[in-house]
């Protein structure tokens, strides 16, 4: 052949690495095509399964459940979980750590939380109070376990009873159904404010100034003092040091009223609980003396150290007074009257929302005169 002209076997040499590039890529692309789509298959099968086995819900509904439990969770998940206390208060003590505004709509609500032994026989009354405010708060109660409640479906009330345990007064019992009512309460965070009520707490002013009282307060309402006689500093045990001391020992309400933040504080700890729980017993009422105590110690200065509840001790005992028939609407005057307290860190002449203790007969007196 001549030098100027390529041969057949040349010429096929050069082709040869463009033809194989050809077969390569048809043969590599769809293969990692291929790959690709069956990977993604495989991880999303992987994925639903592991969250199903881990719920033992759909995985639409677990990504729900999620979402919600951490911007403002579900009723059912307060109302009707089956957890126990330990997981519970891990659940509700998880905080937001992000810092600045909460980046969600959300309407601050006031969570009222009953402690009862069973019925609620001033229902009717609360009824009258919480209507037409549904937006702006949440009911709990927390009754012994053998209660089976009876609310009629259009009763602010009804399904609105937490898992419960027995609950003895004066002993840690009654400690761990508050705290097992906070916790509930918080799994929802919408509620910025937690009340502890009674079945024969009453409500003296109308919701819209009650909620405007308590989401406007910079404080939380504990009673705390100082009681220096036997009652007092004479139940402390020195066992609690070195987390209590006799000068940190403090005396209160049962009664409460705390915001998230303390909230938060009552149901995550771990410090002052054992304590308490093997230290303070009868004649040492743990619910006069753990949360004022532990309050004062770590929250002094967020505290109006007084309780919105009222209760008359004037007759003396170890139980207040109760009011029934004849009598209940002149003590719900007496409380409504000018009172002297702080609000606010300014003077206020209304120092009490709620009042105790009203037997069932005294029902009619209090809807008659009810000013809501």
């Amino acid at each position: 052949m001549q030098s100027g002209k390529m041969t057949i076997s040349q010429a096929a040499k050069r082709e040869w690495p463009a033809k194989l590039s050809k077969v390569l890529c048809l043969l590599v692309i769809p293969g990692m095509l291929i790959g690709l789509v069956t990977s993604l298959h495989f991880m999303d099968y992987f994925r639903d399964g592991l969250l199903q086995s881990f719920s033992g819900a759909p995985v639409q509904q677990q990504e729900h459940d999620i979402h919600v439990h951490m911007l403002g969770s579900r009723e059912y998940q307060s109302f009707h979980h089956k957890m126990p206390d330990d997981e519970l208060l891990w659940r509700a003590s998880m905080v937001p750590q992000r810092p600045g505004k909460i980046p969600i709509p959300r309407t601050p609500k006031v969570a009222f939380m009953f402690l009862t032994v069973g019925p609620l026989p001033l229902a009717p009354l609360w009824e009258r109070f919480f209507h037409g405010h549904q937006k702006l708060f949440n009911i709990y109660v927390h009754s012994l376990p053998a209660f089976e409640p009876d609310e009629a479906p259009s009763s602010v009330f009804f399904g609105r009873h937490i898992p419960s345990q027995e609950a003895k007064w004066g002993d840690i019992s009654m400690c761990d159904a508050e705290r097992r009512l906070l916790a509930n309460a918080l799994l929802d965070y919408d509620n910025e404010r937690f009340v502890l009520l009674s079945e024969t707490c009453a409500p003296l002013w109308n919701f819209t100034f009650s909620y405007n009282y308590l989401i406007k307060s910079h404080y939380s309402f504990i009673g705390v003092f100082d009681d220096p006689g036997p009652f007092g500093r004479g139940r402390y045990n020195e066992h609690m040091l070195p987390e209590v001391t006799l000068q940190q020992w403090r005396k209160g309400a049962q009664w409460f009223e705390v915001n998230r933040e303390l909230a938060i504080y009552i149901i995550s700890d771990m410090k002052y609980y054992p304590k308490f729980q093997e230290f303070c017993r009868p004649a040492c009422y743990v619910d006069e003396h753990y949360i004022p105590t532990m309050m004062y110690i770590e929250f002094a200065a967020q505290l109006a150290n007084r309780s919105l509840t009222a209760v008359d001790w004037s007759r003396g005992g170890s139980h207040p007074g109760i009011y029934g028939h004849h009598d209940a609407q002149q003590y719900l005057n007496r409380i409504r009257g000018d009172q002297g307290c702080m609000y606010n860190a300014e003077p206020g002449h209304i120092c009490f929302l709620f009042a105790r203790k009203f037997a069932p007969n005294s029902l009619g007196p209090l809807l008659q005169h009810s000013s809501f």
